[in-house]
C-alpha cells in the first residue's frame, strides 16, 4: 500500500509540475499581485469528480485582505475521502491595477493531488471577472485522509465584502 500511495503522490507531483510549466508560460506576461489563501471543506471524491466549498482571503499587499467565497469541483479521477485542507495561490494579473472583488469569478485548470492520512496536490487556474487573473501554486495544497484526484478543476469565487 506505501508503495502505491507513493507513486501516487510522484505521479501528481510530475502532472501537476508539467502542466503548471505550460500554464506558467502563459502568465509570464503578468506580475504577481498577491496572494490567495482558500480553506477547503471536507468531503467524498465520487470517482468521476467531487465539489468542496472554499473560504479565501486575497492579501494583495501586508495588512490589506479581501474575502471571497467558493468552490472548487475537480472532473477526473477522484477517489476516496478528504478531510479540510489549505490552499494558497499567488494570484497573478497584466497589471499591479486589481480592483476590489476583481478575483471573483469562474476559473479553470489542471489539478492533481494525492493523500495517505497526510497528503499534498495542486490547482494550476486561469479565469477571474476579466479572465485574466492567473493562480499559481505557492505552496502544495495540504490535506488529510485517503484520497487520489487528477484530471480538471473548476473554481468559482465571489466576493464577500
Amino acid at each position: 500500500m506505501r508503495k502505491i500511495a507513493s507513486a501516487a503522490l510522484i505521479a501528481a507531483g510530475l502532472f501537476v509540475g508539467a502542466v503548471g510549466t505550460s500554464l506558467t508560460a502563459n502568465a509570464d506576461a503578468g506580475v504577481k499581485v498577491g496572494t490567495l489563501n482558500c480553506n477547503v471543506s471536507s468531503g467524498w471524491g465520487f470517482i468521476f469528480g467531487s465539489s468542496r466549498s472554499l473560504k479565501c482571503t486575497y492579501s494583495p499587499k501586508p495588512g490589506v485582505t479581501e474575502r471571497y467565497l467558493g468552490r472548487i469541483s475537480k472532473f477526473g479521477v477522484d477517489i476516496g475521502y478528504q478531510s479540510s485542507g489549505v490552499i494558497v495561490w499567488g494570484v497573478v494579473a497584466p497589471t499591479t491595477d486589481v480592483a476590489p472583488g476583481a478575483l471573483a469569478g469562474d476559473y479553470a485548470g489542471a489539478t492533481a493531488s494525492a493523500a495517505i492520512a497526510v497528503g499534498l496536490g495542486a490547482n494550476v487556474l486561469v479565469g477571474g471577472s476579466t479572465k485574466q487573473i492567473a493562480l499559481q501554486p505557492v505552496s502544495f495544497e495540504g490535506s488529510q485522509g485517503l484520497n487520489i484526484a487528477a484530471g480538471i478543476a473548476e473554481l468559482h469565487l465571489r466576493h464577500a465584502p
